[in-house]
């Protein structure tokens, strides 16, 4: 199944508002142009008339990953998407996606502190998870893209419109093996973690050892 760019752009403000704003949910014909147009959080920003957004609705609807609103009592015709009913996502799921679809490819980080309006991320290990996930569906909805150089953190985009191609401008040979990305993030992740955890049982130590001294006063 692969998406145009149009239909990416209401696919993916669908889902934001649904997350961001439930009370205005589902979304007018007018409501779903400016969303798709605002030039807050999407890149690129965008200029699609109704006529644009009426049709990404149609081919959307026929995929099943969108159209009217069920049940619906209301003069005005409101639209909806359906991608949980299609992939049964997790809140993280459905809202790292979402960012991607409005963004672009987008680093670990920078998922966090933009999707964490839709879907509240605690740590970053959280977001790879997230994305391992994404990755290893079948088929898989998110990639990894080669580092660009002089970049310290690699990036992930969706494969909702196809494969990604990304060209790299080589580096300079420096004779030393580079490890693989997500392996290389994960692993950092996973230190974090062991940190957080070896703190977590000092405190408790610390504790511990003030009840028994108190023991002997």
């Amino acid at each position: 199944m692969i998406l145009s760019e149009k239909e990416t752009r209401v696919l993916g403000s669908l889902v934001e508002k649904e997350l961001t704003t439930p009370e205005y949910y589902p979304l007018s014909l007018n409501a779903l142009v400016n969303a798709c147009n605002q030039k807050s959080n999407r890149d690129p920003v965008m200029s699609l008339d109704e006529d644009a957004v009426r049709q990404a609705l149609r081919t959307l609807e026929k995929k099943g990953l969108a159209g009217p609103a069920d049940n619906m009592v209301s003069r005005v015709s409101k639209y909806e998407h359906r991608l949980q009913e299609a992939y049964n996502f997790t809140r993280h799921e459905i809202a790292v996606l979402a960012e991607l679809l409005l963004r672009g490819p987008q680093t670990p980080g920078e998922l966090r502190s933009r999707a964490d309006r839709m879907h509240k991320f605690d740590d970053l290990g959280i977001v790879l998870t997230t994305l391992r996930k994404l990755m290893e569906r079948e088929p898989p909805l998110v990639k990894v893209l080669p580092r660009q150089p002089g970049t310290k953190e690699a990036r992930y985009a969706h494969l909702m419109c196809g494969d990604v191609q990304v060209t790299v401008a080589p580096e300079a040979s420096t004779g030393v093996a580079r490890p693989n990305l997500l392996s290389e993030v994960e692993r950092i992740a996973r230190l974090e973690e062991q940190v957080a955890s070896l703190q977590s049982e000092v405190s408790d130590l610390k504790q511990e050892l003030d009840s028994f001294r108190k023991l002997f006063e």
